[in-house]
């Protein structure tokens, strides 16, 4: 993540605490994803762009790379891995081609990822026949950036595309940009980093601090909301949380704003916003996977942004063990209700449809939920029964069984 004027990557630039969390998940979901999006035996090839809008410089001060080498070798590890998995199973290589446009607003910066690049992309060259990555480097806004980057993915008909939207504060990506690259048709994912410091002086009871302008992403009104609020350092995040949420959901069918978790407090947002619940679902688990990372205030079932401070407990959710167990509590209690909601069935595609637009559960959680509530079933589309969580399948049907434990909407009906 590059700050102007601050960033020196001649120099060297220290990688901050915040950055490393973040890169580690970008890390870990990308792998997931080109697995996920690789997986069909009848595929031959897999194309995608990839646009870092403010990349940097590539590596750190300690040697740790940054998010352009990140994709270059993740790109690169993940062939490898797909082409093994193809091979055992008696399948034709897979062919990857990847369009990477890198961007920094630092001429200066690029100058250092082009060198830093050369050799990943050199040896990518020689040593993997079928991973064909073009990288173009720019150097400038983002905004700027974004009609030149669009029409370059649109020229070569890429439908798959990821965003990595590193920026330092909270207003060089605008709400209209988010919206437009996620209603383009195809599959696009953005990864955006948001300043939270800048949000909470926003909303300062004193009007003089309330200056930040939000409006680019359409969330003023709603932060100005809770200016004369009062609340824990904890509630704070969720309010924050929920209002963010609130605007930005419209952009995509999921989006989770959860914050980057720093025990000396909460410095940045990474949302993820995708148009696929598989996407939701994986990143889930990746935060899971990392527990501590991220931070969420609220509750941990269905509905993770409804708790209302006035009336329940809302707690800490760190993707942790502890708040796994939570969660299961929740989402047993908040499965049935939403089957109900809609009848007595749904396919399990619908379900996951509605559950992952609100939720911050690990997979398994859910699944597990499912399997030990007397109240549901999940039926096989042959009609059978599953009997173990890990089976279930997306064309699998959830519903109420015959002898529901819970009370009927209406109250029992007339004999």
């Amino acid at each position: 993540m590059v700050k102007k004027n601050v960033y020196d990557w001649i120099s060297g630039v220290p990688l901050d605490e915040h950055s490393r969390r973040k890169l580690k998940i970008l890390e870990e979901y990308f792998r997931q994803y080109l697995l996920i999006r690789c997986k069909l035996p009848q595929q031959s090839k897999f194309r995608l762009a990839i646009v870092d809008g403010f990349c940097g410089g590539g590596v750190y001060e300690c040697g740790s790379y940054g998010s352009p080498l990140l994709f270059l070798t993740g790109l690169q590890s993940a062939y490898r891995e797909i082409n093994t998995l193809r091979a055992a199973s008696g399948l034709q290589p897979l062919v990857i081609e990847c369009v990477l446009i890198l961007n920094d607003e630092s001429a200066s910066a690029i100058e250092v990822l082009k060198e830093n690049a050369a050799p990943i992309v050199a040896a990518i060259g020689e040593e993997d026949a079928g991973l064909h990555i073009s990288v173009s480097f720019f150097s400038e806004a983002f905004e700027t950036l974004y009609p030149k980057a669009l029409a370059k993915i649109q020229s070569m008909r890429l439908t798959n595309r990821i965003f990595n939207l590193d920026q330092c504060g909270y207003s060089d990506v605008t709400g209209e940009t988010i919206r437009h690259i996620m209603s383009a048709p195809g599959s696009s994912e953005i990864f955006l980093t948001f300043g939270i410091q800048e949000l909470f002086s926003f909303i300062s009871r004193d009007v003089e601090k309330n200056t930040v302008p939000y409006g680019a992403l359409g969330i003023s009104a709603e932060i100005d909301n809770l200016r004369n609020q009062t609340s824990n350092k904890g509630e704070w995040l969720g309010e924050v949380e929920k209002a963010a949420h609130s605007a930005l959901k419209t952009n995509a069918k999921f989006v989770s704003p959860f914050s980057v978790h720093n025990p000396n407090g909460w410095r940045y947002w990474l949302l993820h916003f995708a148009n696929n619940h598989r996407a939701r679902q994986a990143y889930n688990d990746i935060l899971h996977k990392n527990s501590s990372m991220q931070a969420h205030f609220g509750r941990s079932g269905l509905n993770m942004l409804a708790y209302n401070p006035q009336h329940e407990d809302g707690a800490l959710y760190l993707f942790d063990e502890a708040d796994r167990k939570r969660a299961l509590d929740q989402l047993y209690d908040d499965i049935p209700r939403v089957i109900k909601d809609v009848g007595d069935a749904m396919l399990m595609s619908d379900f996951y449809e509605m559950a992952y637009r609100e939720t911050p559960a690990h997979s398994d959680d859910i699944h597990d939920a499912i399997m030990l509530n007397e109240d549901l079933t999940v039926m096989t589309p042959s009609g059978g029964p599953r009997r173990v969580a890990n089976a279930i399948k997306s064309d699998d049907i959830i519903k109420m069984t015959d002898q529901t434990t819970m009370y009927p909407l209406f109250g029992k009906l007339p004999s």
